[in-house]
C-alpha cells in the first residue's frame, strides 16, 4: 500500500492543506464539520496510508482532530517551533507554502515522531478548565498589579475608587476560580483512574492539585510522556552539556526550549518541598552545605519531584519519606 503524506495548515476560518502522493495537490477548505468531512471523504479514499500532520494551534485544530481520530486516521500533532527549527533557513511564508512544508516535514519524519493520541472526555475537561483557570488568575494578577500602580496617582480619591472597583472584580474572580477547581476535583473524584493519580501524585511533597493536574494533563495520564527524563526536558529542568572541542568549556545549562507555564509550577513545588522535613529538604540541605549553588540544587529538587511522581505512579504507591536520594 502507498503513503499519502498530508500536511495541514489550520486557521480559524480556513484550513490548507498539501497532500503528497504520486503528485502534490494543494487545497483549501473552511475550517466547518461539513467541509471536513467532505474532504475526508472526497480526498482520503481507500488504498493509501495516511499520515496527516498539522501544527498544534489549540482550539483551532481541536475540530479538525476530532473528526480524524473518530475515523481512525493517523494523527500528527507537531510543536510549532520544532517545525520551525527543521526547516533551517527559509524565504516567504503563507497558509499554501505551510502546508507542503509541513508535508514534506511529516514525510521525512513519520518514523521518529509519535502518532498522537488523544484526551479522554475527562481529560478534555480538565484541560479546558484549567486554561480558564490559568486566563482569570492572570486577569487576577494584573489588576493587583494595577492597585499598587494606582497608589502613586495624585488624586487620591479617583485612586481609592478605582482600587476599589478593581477589588470587587479580583472578589468575584477569586469566586470564579474555586467554582472552577470545584469542577475539576468533582471530575476526577467520580473518575477511579484519574483519582489514584491524582492521589499518588499529590503523595509526594510539593505536589498540590494545580501541579498535580498539569502533570496529567501534559502527560496524557503518562501515556505520550512514558519517561521522567522526558518531561523533565519538556519542563526545561534538565542541565545540557556545553562543550565544543577542547576549547568551549561552558556550565551546563537548562534549555530555554520549555513549558514554562509546568517549569513554574514546578518551581512552586519545589520551593514548597524543601520547606517541610522530608528528603527533599535533606537533599536540598546537604547539597547547599556542599557549597552547590542553590538555584542549581533547587532545580535539581524539581528534576526529582517529577523523577519521584513516575516512580510512583509505576509502582502504584504512596511516598514515603524514607525514600533514598543520592
Amino acid at each position: 500500500m502507498k503513503n499519502c503524506f498530508v500536511g495541514i495548515d489550520v486557521s480559524k476560518d480556513t484550513i490548507d492543506i498539501c497532500l503528497l502522493k504520486d503528485l502534490q495537490e494543494s487545497l483549501v477548505i473552511k475550517n466547518s464539520k461539513r467541509d471536513i468531512l467532505k474532504f475526508i471523504k472526497s480526498k482520503l479514499k481507500d488504498g493509501f496510508n495516511y499520515y496527516i500532520c498539522f501544527e498544534n494551534t489549540g482550539k483551532y485544530s481541536w475540530l479538525l482532530t476530532e473528526l480524524l481520530i473518530e475515523l481512525d486516521f493517523k494523527v500528527y500533532l507537531v510543536n510549532p517551533l520544532h517545525l520551525k527549527r527543521s526547516m533551517g533557513l527559509v524565504r516567504g511564508k503563507n497558509d499554501k507554502i505551510d502546508a507542503i512544508r509541513i508535508a514534506n516535514f511529516i514525510k521525512k519524519n513519520y518514523e521518529d515522531i509519535n502518532v498522537y493520541i488523544p484526551l479522554r472526555e475527562e481529560l478534555t475537561l480538565i484541560k479546558i478548565l484549567l486554561s480558564e483557570r490559568n486566563f482569570k488568575v492572570k486577569q487576577k494578577r494584573e489588576l493587583n498589579t494595577k492597585n499598587k500602580d494606582l497608589v502613586i496617582l495624585s488624586n487620591k480619591s479617583l485612586a481609592k475608587s478605582l482600587i476599589r472597583k478593581n477589588k470587587k472584580i479580583i472578589l468575584e474572580l477569586e469566586k470564579q476560580i474555586k467554582e472552577i477547581e470545584k469542577e475539576i476535583k468533582l471530575i476526577i473524584k467520580l473518575d477511579d483512574s484519574l483519582n489514584i493519580l491524582n492521589k499518588l501524585l499529590q503523595s509526594v511533597p510539593g505536589v498540590g492539585d494545580i501541579l498535580s493536574w498539569n502533570i496529567i494533563i501534559k502527560t496524557n495520564e503518562f501515556k505520550t510522556i512514558k519517561t521522567p527524563r522526558k518531561l523533565a526536558c519538556y519542563a526545561g529542568v534538565v542541565p545540557f552539556h556545553n562543550s565544543s572541542g577542547t576549547s568551549i568549556f561552558g556550565k551546563n545549562r537548562v534549555s530555554y526550549l520549555a513549558d514554562k507555564d509546568l517549569k513554574r509550577l514546578l518551581h512552586l513545588g519545589a520551593m514548597s518541598a524543601i520547606r517541610l522535613e522530608n528528603n527533599f529538604k535533606k537533599f536540598y540541605l546537604r547539597k547547599v552545605k556542599e557549597g552547590k549553588n542553590k538555584m542549581s540544587v533547587l532545580n535539581a529538587v524539581r528534576n526529582k519531584i517529577i523523577h519521584t511522581c513516575y516512580a510512583l505512579v509505576k509502582n502504584q504507591t504512596f511516598y514515603k519519606n524514607n525514600l533514598v536520594m543520592s
